[in-house]
Parts: structure tokens; sequence; C-alpha cells
């Protein structure tokens, strides 16, 4: 069975480096380029894990975290955070959230890959 990943950041760049990564580890990838969007795509697909930029157009991570912990439709899917930011009140308040995980840019495919499948796991 391979896990369905729903990936949500403004860059294209990022997005592909992760549809890439992703795709030859065989996990299934969907995209969507900010919070808005990501939000609405995770209710009509059937991700197993979530990862998220924090700083985005229209909704940051904060929000897409915060949208699908109080959701209806896969409160409970672990969350990852990806992003360039690395201070520790940002990765408290993500916590705090609801957030699964975090990594910072620039990731590194097994890492990432790794930590896809200890969070999709639990």
């Amino acid at each position: 069975m391979s896990l369905t990943v729903l990936a949500i950041d403004d860059s294209r760049t990022i997005r592909e480096m992760l549809r890439k990564a992703l795709t030859e580890a065989g996990f299934v990838v969907h995209t969507a380029e900010d919070g808005v969007d990501g939000v609405e795509r995770l209710a009509s697909i059937s991700a197993d894990v979530v990862i998220t930029d924090i700083n985005m157009p229209r909704m940051d991570g904060f929000g897409v975290i915060e949208t699908i912990r109080r959701g209806t439709e896969s409160p409970a899917i672990p969350i990852l955070v990806l992003t360039t930011e690395s201070a520790a009140d940002l990765k408290d308040r993500a916590r705090r959230s609801g957030a699964t995980g975090w990594i910072v840019k620039p990731f590194d495919d097994a890492k990432l890959i790794a930590a896809i499948r200890r969070i999709a796991a639990v």
C-alpha cells in the first residue's frame, strides 16, 4: 500500500522537488500552492500525511494546521511542517496548533521520507 501525501508550498520549485523525491519513494503525491488551496484539496483526496510550509499567501501553515485540526474530514492526519524557519517559538506554536513534526529546508530526501513513514505509521 502506498502512502498519499499532500504537499502545500507556495514555491513551485519546492513542490516539484517534493513531488519528485516522494514519487520516487513510492508515494502518491498531490500538491497545493497555498494554505487555502491545500485545505480545499485535502477535502477531495484521501491523504495519509500533509506537508505544509509556514510562510504562504492567503493562509499560512499555522492556519492550515488549525483548520485541519478543527475540521471533521481528517482531524487526526499527521502534519509535517517543512519550512526555512527554525525559531523555537515558531516550532512551539506549530506543536501547540497540532503539527506532528518539523523539518527545516533545504530538506534531505532520505530524512524526509523516513519522517513521513514514521509519522504515517502512528
